[in-house]
């Protein structure tokens, strides 16, 4: 199915992105035309707004990028420290939630099984077990503050069903998940883990070979930032849409000049939160944090028909092991995205690529059927693609986010870097970096899992290293040394 495309969002001054003569021309900057996704259907009246017709001269704190990272960042600014009397303003390169945030899974899903073994083996089962828990503990907040600041987005707290229909894979996460019980981890006591013959009965997947439960959160994405732009705006933070941010330089009086092609304006601080894009500015973070596109669609069934009910959302790894992500919606259709191994060999198509304009070509049939062949229940429903599209994400070198102050540099940094998977970790990091940048401590004053941290020592790692030794391509073959 082609990626279908939209018209070109029209500005406040009545022109259009196009105008940006430098939107889209770089692999550091994002395409100008990105396909249409469900969760922006309904834009947004502050999609494409500019908070003035003219870019501020200065600002105090200057956030670069209006996705996820960007929006929550300056959420905490102002709603954890309301005696700040800084002025904030967020440039983003197309409209406000455009990037991944706005074209991801809607998944709130703690890692219990992912990478916690690997960072266990890397680091030591303390440092693993921080990243779950804080994970955790994010989730709990993103629920608590949907609900104090009334924001409608379809949140919902859910068992998240992991699945493997693989029975060696089976056998290997049933190891895992003895391993993980035996460290005496707090939190596995949310976890069940299943075997045996009713497998496929308790989570609805055919030739299930074992499963495992938890407590995950799903959402609609979208209208979540985009309330929270409403509530930033209304509390003053400036936001230029179509503003990208193309270089930043010291000013030589511990302040910083920042190009845009609406001109420069001046800073005393610097957030680069535009993950897949960060390296555009920050040179030193090309190995570190690539961007890697991904594919996602809705699937429905035809009208008249009533769709299987599903509470649960999902991980899903198929006999030969690709791997999808799940989530029900309460419309009876179904989020679904993934398909990672069925277009890595072509790296063309998705590595160290920005154009989410088009469709992984390699994938974009995958999910024709999908749950039709996937889930019992759904054999007749004629249940089909209604949306497919791609988004680009940050994937870093190592599979941890780079956060904190950017190395050997005052006054700038960075929450970058997601894998993917920034549902799960973004809202508590950015309310972390928030104080950093307030009280200037350091990230070890922070309760961010310690991997978190952006170093030297990570980018020398990347920037000396194969990209097929790191996670992204290869195997990390750097699992032997420290973090």
């Amino acid at each position: 199915m082609p990626a279908r495309t939209q018209e070109l969002p029209i500005r406040a001054d009545n022109s259009s992105a196009a105008a940006s003569p430098i939107a889209g021309t770089s692999k550091c900057l994002p395409s100008h035309m990105p396909g249409e996704t469900f969760w922006q259907t309904s834009r947004h009246h502050l999609h494409d707004h500019r908070s003035s017709e003219e870019l501020p001269s200065h600002s105090d704190i200057v956030i670069i990028g209006a996705g996820y990272a960007g929006v929550a960042t300056a959420y905490h600014l102002v709603k954890d420290h309301p005696s700040l009397n800084k002025s904030i303003t967020i440039l983003e390169a197309r409209g406000a939630c455009s990037g991944a945030t706005g074209r991801n899974g809607g998944h709130a899903r703690p890692d219990f099984y992912g990478h916690i073994p690997t960072y266990m083996d890397r680091a030591g089962a303390e440092a693993g077990a921080e990243i779950a828990e804080f994970e955790i503990r994010n989730l709990r907040a993103l629920k608590k503050t949907i609900e104090q600041e009334k924001i409608d987005c379809d949140f919902t707290l859910t068992r998240s069903i992991d699945v493997w229909c693989n029975a060696d894979s089976a056998s290997k996460a049933k190891a895992v998940y003895d391993r993980m019980t035996a460290e005496g981890l707090e939190y596995m006591e949310d976890v069940a883990f299943y075997t045996g013959n009713e497998v496929e009965g308790i989570c609805g997947v055919k030739d299930a070979k074992a499963c495992a439960s938890f407590t995950a959160g799903t959402m609609w994405p979208y209208k979540f930032i985009m309330r929270l732009v409403e509530l930033i705006v209304d509390a003053g933070v400036n936001l230029h849409t179509h503003t990208p941010a193309t270089s930043v330089s010291p000013d030589g009086e511990g302040g910083f000049i920042i190009d845009t092609p609406r001109g420069k304006m001046h800073a005393n601080k610097v957030v680069y939160a535009n993950n897949a894009y960060v390296s555009g500015i920050l040179p030193q973070y090309k190995k570190n944090i690539v961007p890697c596109k991904g594919i996602c669609c809705r699937i429905t069934v035809p009208e008249g028909v009533t769709a299987p009910l599903l509470n649960n959302s999902y991980i899903n790894r198929t006999e030969d092991n690709v791997l999808s992500y799940l989530i029900p919606r309460a419309d009876g259709s179904i989020i679904v995205g993934g398909a990672a191994a069925i277009f890595k060999k072509h790296e063309d198509q998705w590595y160290d690529n920005v154009d989410d304009s088009v469709l992984i070509d390699s994938a974009k049939d995958y999910y024709n059927n999908y749950m039709q062949r996937t889930y019992r229940g759904w054999e007749n429903t004629a249940a089909k693609i209604d949306q497919i599209w791609t988004g680009v994400m940050g994937y870093s070198y190592d599979s941890n986010p780079h956060i904190g102050a950017v190395p050997g540099e005052k006054d700038q940094y960075i929450l970058a870097g997601f894998n993917g998977h920034g549902m799960p970790v973004i809202w508590l990091s950015a309310k972390e970096l928030a104080q950093m940048i307030v009280n200037d401590i350091p990230f070890e004053k922070t309760t961010m899992p310690r991997l978190f941290q952006t170093s030297q020592f990570r980018i020398d790692r990347a920037l000396n290293g194969k990209p097929e030794d790191g996670d992204i391509l290869g195997s990390g073959k750097f699992a032997a040394t420290k973090p």
